[in-house]
């Protein structure tokens, strides 16, 4: 019955029948098993979906800082271990205000969620080698997770093309070095150092593939 319920809210979801807000944050993560958005964004060696009333603030080889003028969110493409196709466990963290370990389709990550400062929430979601962090408000949470859900389901690699990268050792010269399986807590780059984060008071149209 459980299963069911669940089922019927993620339908009401997708088709626009109920409000993110009344869902939990569980029930939220379980649309990673419903979202296929087809990609709209393409890069060297990959490609991934962008939300309508998103766009892309900057662009390196594998790291992109996505916007809608409210939230500012970072997304990491960790070619190294999918080239590799290295694999870590995630060890749910029992002081966190929400923590998990995605398994779903044969890829696997993990959704975390810290309290900051002033009431702000970090969010660091990976899946299939790809990970996204953002920090928002409480009652802008579910919102967050089903945009990046939607964001990192997305993500599709080119193999042949992330091989060659390898092979020409363009990784050395161009990236620095990030490793998606840490949390922010033990291993941060942007969040910490780009001070590029900043709210708006400009209301963003929402992407309704996503939300009601």
């Amino acid at each position: 019955m459980k299963k069911l319920i669940l089922g019927l809210g993620i339908l009401f979801l997708l088709c626009g029948c109920t409000n993110v807000k009344d869902l939990t944050i569980a029930d939220t993560v379980q649309t990673l098993k419903a979202y296929d958005h087809k990609a709209n964004i393409y890069r060297t060696g990959y490609k991934y979906y962008l939300p309508r009333g998103m766009s892309v603030a900057d662009s390196t080889l594998f790291n992109e800082i996505l916007t809608n003028s409210k939230e500012t969110y970072y997304l990491y493409i960790d070619a190294v271990s999918y080239n590799k196709k290295i694999k870590k466990s995630y060890e749910v963290c029992s002081s966190c205000y929400y923590s998990v370990a995605l398994s779903y389709d044969d890829k696997f990550g993990y959704i975390e969620i810290n309290n900051q400062e002033n009431n702000k929430y970090l969010i660091e979601i990976m899946y299939n080698y790809a990970k996204i962090e953002v920090i928002v408000d409480k009652d802008k949470i579910n919102d967050a997770l089903l945009t990046s859900i939607s964001i990192l389901k997305s993500v599709t690699y080119n193999d042949e093309i992330v091989a060659n990268l390898f092979g020409n050792d363009v990784l050395n010269f161009t990236e620095e070095e990030f490793n998606i399986f840490n949390t922010t807590s033990s291993d941060s780059t942007y969040l910490q150092t780009d001070g590029y984060y900043e709210e708006e008071d400009e209301e963003v149209l929402p992407d309704t593939d996503l939300l009601n």
